[in-house]
């Protein structure tokens, strides 16, 4: 499965704004972006006029970075919220924030999308009692995620108190592991600072 291997810091930097990359160092003092503020290389102190094609492509490449997704899926999911009914920028968003790896991540099970990525395709977890080892998968609202009796032992599992509130749509039972969809999130759910018309027009070319 092909993945980003490079320093994620310099994704955020790239983009100007945090993209929550590197977990619970994202909120401290050691945030690249809270340090160096400018584009990485050597001219991005440099003031250069971004085109209307730029604005769509630095939009298309936050949300794509944000989530972990790589450009041919990220496309995929795209033409998928096209044929959706009701707008085509916001079923984007909704069908990458119910990704598997997204909703691990939102429930506080991975301190990062890139982690909670890992703890999927290791079979950690189940999905209405079924083992699901694909961070693509998109849940539906009812749906149960629990972590595998033998997987409890793990140290990652042992103690998951994490600072970040579980999110409205979702629910989490500490005590049994146990989480659920309550609804699909809204626009309004979604905390990425992005404007996604900017992506349709992009693709839409």
């Amino acid at each position: 499965m092909a993945r980003y291997t490079d320093a994620s810091c310099r994704l955020c930097r790239r983009e100007g704004d945090k993209l929550f990359l590197k977990g619970e160092r994202c909120y401290t003092n050691k945030c690249a972006l809270s340090r160096r503020q400018t584009v990485p290389g050597q001219h991005g102190q440099g003031r250069r006029k971004i085109s209307e094609y730029g604005l769509q492509l630095r939009e298309k490449q936050k949300a794509k970075r944000f989530y972990g997704v790589l450009e041919s899926q990220f496309r995929l999911t795209f033409d998928r919220a096209a044929r959706m009914d009701g707008k085509a920028g916001e079923n984007l968003l909704i069908l990458l924030e119910t990704r598997m790896d997204n909703v691990i991540y939102r429930l506080g099970l991975g301190s990062s999308r890139a982690q909670a990525r890992q703890m999927v395709t290791h079979g950690h977890f189940l999905v209405n009692g079924k083992k699901i080892d694909i961070p693509s998968v998109c849940l539906k609202a009812g749906d149960v995620i629990t972590v595998r009796a033998s997987s409890r032992k793990s140290p990652q599992f042992e103690s998951k108190a994490s600072a970040r509130p579980v999110p409205a749509w979702l629910s989490f039972d500490e005590e049994t592991m146990t989480g659920k969809v309550v609804q699909i999130p809204s626009r309004e759910d979604v905390d990425l600072e992005v404007k996604e018309t900017l992506i349709v027009e992009l693709y839409s070319k």
